[in-house]
């Protein structure tokens, strides 16, 4: 059980990894800039982020009823 919890760990590391690159730049991803502000907001990368963590989550607690 603990080797198929590091496998599905590990394969969500990955795909977090090569989706980093990605964050920030997405749709709905505001900025708003003038003069010296700027305001970053990552609605969309946010997203996507609790998408995946959920969908990861739900992997590791199905797999832990098995």
């Amino acid at each position: 059980m603990v080797g198929r919890l590091l496998i599905v760990a590990g394969c969500g590391l990955v795909l977090l990894g090569l989706l980093f690159p990605l964050l920030g730049h997405l749709p709905g991803d505001l900025r708003f800039g003038r003069g010296a502000v700027r305001v970053f907001l990552p609605l969309g990368s946010s997203v996507l982020v609790s998408v995946l963590l959920s969908l990861v989550l739900s992997v590791v607690m199905w797999l832990g009823r098995r």
